[in-house]
């Protein structure tokens, strides 16, 4: 008998055999970043890029001028870049990442919309979130209300 007609030790095969190959296959985790998921993606990624490069050229033109302004824009991209991150990687543990930051994201638009109407000399210039979003046509206030309800449903799916 050759090597080549040898048949395999059927104990060595069940022994050597991928545990995960052979169990049940979970059910599958819902996709965040699928369906009306995939426009929350886009435009937070968009709102990423948008944020990013305006406190980039803030801080480059002058960050002394508004360091609280041009800090919270930078914060911004931040939140925005991670809830981006997290819908396109999805599962559960970053759906609850996702949730935690959309809520952080809408209390930091009311917080420093209320602060920038109620006092508009402690912003000499505009942040992502002045005013509510006025600038960025209210999206930043819509956003993350839109983000959660996404991600409440996701839940359930």
């Amino acid at each position: 008998m050759s090597d080549t007609e040898r048949r395999p030790d059927p104990a060595f095969e069940a022994a050597t055999a991928d545990p995960a190959a052979s169990a049940p296959s979970p059910k599958a985790s819902f996709e965040l970043g699928t369906g009306p998921g995939r426009v929350l993606v886009w435009f937070y990624g968009v709102f990423t890029v948008a944020a990013a490069s305006r406190s980039i050229v803030e801080v480059v033109r002058g960050f002394d001028r508004a360091p609280l302004a041009y800090s919270l824009s930078a914060v911004a991209a931040v939140v925005y870049g991670f809830i981006t991150y997290s819908l396109v990687r999805g599962g559960e543990r970053a759906r609850r990442a996702a949730l935690a930051c959309c809520a952080a994201e809408l209390l930091g638009v009311l917080v420093v919309g209320a602060w920038t109407l109620a006092e508009p000399s402690a912003f000499p210039d505009s942040t992502v979130w002045s005013d509510f979003g006025m600038g960025y046509l209210f999206i930043p206030v819509i956003l993350p209300v839109t983000g959660m309800i996404w991600l409440r449903r996701a839940k359930r799916a």
